[in-house]
Parts: structure tokens; sequence; C-alpha cells
């Protein structure tokens, strides 16, 4: 598997290119970056890093292409998107083998989840512009929606090509043309897609890809002048950097960043369920989901029994080779994850949090690559690091509440506001929890994904939205015209 995907793309040609203008080509930038193995901490591939100059190419062609793109039919852009998605689809076993070599993914996860959730995002863009209405009137005036122009899409290293296609499918759609940086560290998938949009018939310019680092090539898109829109998906620090490098140019910005989202398990609540299914979902992805709930919130009378339902939730993940059909849980991504998640780890030992379940170092047996132990905390108060701080990894802390006033002001008791969870028996109670927490989207009972559902933070988990109806017009602007309805005079 890893030695037919490597083949693959040293044959591809595409390693040393960069996607500009319908085109394969050399990048002005001559640095290079390694795609590392995180099973084995070996390299893999090398691929081109493009620079400023690059950024300067790929935005010019995108504005050319933006002036006949934008008028095109909305029929037409969706056909491009359903050819966009079929091929996703037909090359699905491709794309997850690639996921898992250069992020680490459990083989099994990224084909039941990384890949068809991607491919969800295409279809759903390709469903809305089919029946929008970009034009609506009130009384006299016409509401235009039209494309806003430029989009310079950045997008990260913990689920490549899921955050490639909540942004390019939806820009597509609304008639934008599109810069693409995505992960320096996951950039294999992206090669892929770009590959997926020239056969699918992208015309020249419309789709452009950047490979490089968000010093050079981040910083450049964020403030070139013909750049309309930027949208982000990262920590909350990029975020920052790049909003102000955009704001000289006042050009929109859209982020979606950190998380430190609570699960509040109701006094009513399935527990058996709720621990296991809250455990599974916090620890999805390595934990490495900007909206992992890894916050549980537990009745203080019912600790002791979440304890241990966590524990044998926990003991169940099998930590190994991501290539191996039985793993649950590969390595976590990238060297600095694993530091990051050990440095955690460690702190809250220091800070006096009970160690129920894990600890630090790799688990037993595994002496390289960048695994980690799935770990658990409890007695954590809610302001310990571990509490507080985005760890992106599988590091559950369960927080005893004494009312639920208080379950709702420890979920709220953080400067995030991406994700939460609520599980109960009585819906009522559980909407009326689920209303007073202020986040950007809430789960009761552990529901299925929604591509639908508008997906995006409150506080400094970012603003704008991602994901369905809401995602695709983050990159439509309104425009009225006044007087449109009157009738004609002679």
């Amino acid at each position: 598997m890893k030695d037919s995907v490597v083949q693959h793309f040293k044959s591809s040609g595409h390693l040393d290119r960069i996607f500009v203008d319908g085109e394969w080509v050399l990048p002005a930038g001559q640095d290079r970056a390694s795609v590392i193995d995180p099973s084995t901490e070996e390299p893999v591939a090398q691929i081109a890093l493009g620079n400023a100059q690059d950024v300067a190419a790929a935005v010019d062609a995108a504005r050319r292409a933006f002036a006949t793109w934008s008028v095109s039919s909305p029929k037409s852009r969706a056909e491009l998107l359903g050819r966009v998605h079929s091929l996703i689809l037909e090359r699905a076993e491709l794309f997850a083998e690639t996921i898992s070599l250069e992020m680490g993914a459990a083989i099994g996860f990224a084909r039941s989840t990384q890949v068809p959730v991607a491919a969800e995002h295409i279809r759903v863009a390709r469903d809305i512009v089919g029946s929008y209405a970009f034009l609506t009137h009130r009384g006299d005036t016409a509401i235009v929606r039209e494309a806003i122009g430029v989009c310079a899409l950045i997008t990260p290293w913990n689920w490549p090509l899921y955050q490639i296609t909540a942004k390019v499918g939806p820009a597509l759609a609304a008639g934008c043309t599109v810069v693409l940086k995505p992960s320096e560290l996951s950039p294999l998938s992206a090669l892929l897609f770009a590959q997926v949009m020239r056969d699918a018939g992208v015309p020249a310019g419309v789709f452009n890809l950047v490979n490089g680092n968000g010093p050079e090539v981040g910083a450049a898109m964020a403030a070139h002048a013909d750049v309309d829109m930027i949208s982000i998906t990262g920590s909350t620090r990029a975020g920052v950097l790049v909003a102000q490098a955009a704001a000289p140019t006042v050009k929109r910005v859209a982020q979606e960043l950190g998380g430190k989202s609570p699960n509040v398990i109701l006094p009513d609540a399935d527990f058996a369920r709720a621990v296991a299914t809250g455990v599974a979902a916090g620890m999805r992805n390595v934990g490495q989901s900007c909206s992992a709930p890894t916050r549980m919130i537990v009745p203080r009378e019912r600790l002791q029994e979440v304890e241990r339902l966590a524990c044998e939730a926990a003991s169940k993940f099998v930590v190994g080779d991501p290539r191996s059909p039985q793993t649950t849980h590969g390595p976590v991504a990238n060297r600095a994850q694993f530091n990051r998640v050990q440095e955690m780890i460690e702190a809250g030992i220091a800070e006096g949090a009970r160690l129920i379940h894990g600890g630090p170092g790799r688990p037993q047996g595994l002496e390289r690559g960048f695994y980690v132990r799935p770990t658990i905390f409890s007695g954590v108060d809610s302001q310990m690091r571990i509490a507080q701080e985005e760890i992106f990894g599988p590091v559950l802390s369960i927080i005893a509440y004494d009312s639920v006033d208080a379950a709702v002001q420890i979920a709220n008791d953080t400067i995030y506001g991406l994700g939460a969870h609520v599980q109960g028996q009585d819906l009522a109670a559980a909407r009326a929890v689920a209303a007073r927490i202020r986040s950007g989207q809430v789960h009761i009972n552990n529901p299925a994904w929604d591509g639908h559902a508008p997906f995006g933070g409150y506080k400094r988990s970012g603003n704008g939205r991602e994901y369905g109806l809401e995602g695709f017009q983050e990159y439509l602007e309104t425009k009225a015209i006044l007087g449109y309805g009157q009738e004609e005079t002679a």
C-alpha cells in the first residue's frame, strides 16, 4: 500500500510542480519540503514549495478567469462539481491510502470517514447552486447575490481533503475563482485533488494550487491586493496572523480556528452509551479535530461510574500501524504535534489532575513513530491548562459539576466556541442546555454528521461559517439594485 502510493506520486511528475492557470508548472521558488510518514518518522517524498512570485502568478490567473467563471451558468458550475464528486469517489482508495500515509489516519478511518465526508462537501455545493436564487425582489428593489471574487484558501493537515472540499466546493459553486494553499505537512492529497479538478475539466485559472509554508505563501495570499477573500482553517494564532496581513486591503476574512469543545452529560443520560460515544468522539482522528469534545462534564455523583466507563471505552482502541485494518488510531500527524501532546499530558500530571488511563510516552511495543497513548484525566479543574488549551491529541479531561447551571458555566468557561455536545434523555432539557452553550454548533445525543449544517465558531474560534447554505453564502456579495422593478417608460 505505502510503496504503491509513493510510486504513484513519483511517476506523476507532480511533486516538483504547482498547478496554475490549468497547467502543472515548475514554481519560481526553489525550496523543497519533505513529506514525513508519521508511523515511521521517515521521509517518503519531497514537494516543491512556491513563493510570493508563484502566488502572484496564481492570483493573476484566477483574476483573469473570474471574468468568465463568475457569469457562467449555475447549471454549468453544478455539472463541473458533479464530475469532481464522481472522480473523488472513483479514486477514493488512492485518496484514503494517501491520507493515511501523509498524516497517519488509520486506513479504516480514512476509507470510512476522511474521504466520503470530503466528497459530500462537493455534492452539497453542487446541489445548493443548482437551486439557489441569485436574484430576488423586495418591492421595486432587486437583491442580487454575486461571487465575491478571487478567494485564497488555506487548509490544515488534520483533515486534508475534507477541508479542501469544504472551501473549494462552495467557492466554485458561487462563481469565485480560487488559489489553494494546503498544509505543506500533508500536501499529497491536495495534489491528487488538483488532478481531479483538471480531469473534471475545470477552466484554466478557476482553480490554482500553490504549495508552500505560512510565512511565505500564506502571508503573500493574505496581503495580495487582488485577493477579495481569504479563508483559513488552522490555529487561532495562524488566524490572527492572516487577519493582520489581510487588514490593509480590507478583504473578507473567514476563520475556522481552535476549539476546546465541551460534552455535557446530563443526569438523566444513558451513561453507558453517552460516555463511550463521548470518548470515541473526543479521540476521533486521534483527537486532531478542532471541534473534538475533549472536556467531558459530568454529574459529581456519577464521577466514579464515568471514570470506569471512559477507561473501558479507551481500552478498546487499537493504536498501531495506520495501514492495518485492525488499527483504530494511528499516530498523530507530525513531530511538533507529538511533542505538544506529550507536553500537555505532563502538564496535566503536574497540575494535579488524576491520570486514570494512558499517560506520557508511546504505547507499549511502538518504539518509533508519533504514537500517543489515549489518555484520560479526571478530577480536572476548569482552570487547568488541559481544560483550557487546545491539545489536538487523544487527551480527555473529565470535569465534575454539582448542578446543570454549573455545567453550563463550565462549558462556556473557555476562550473558544466552536463545537459542543449535550447528552440527555429529556430532549427539552437537552435543548435548553444546548441553547445556553456559546458555540457555533451543538450536537444532541451524538447525531449523524450533516453536511448541510453550518459550522464555525464563536469567540476566538473564528468568524464566518462553512458547510451547507451558510458556507456557500460566505463566498457571495450582496448588491441592491433600486428601481429594478419599475415599469419601463417610452
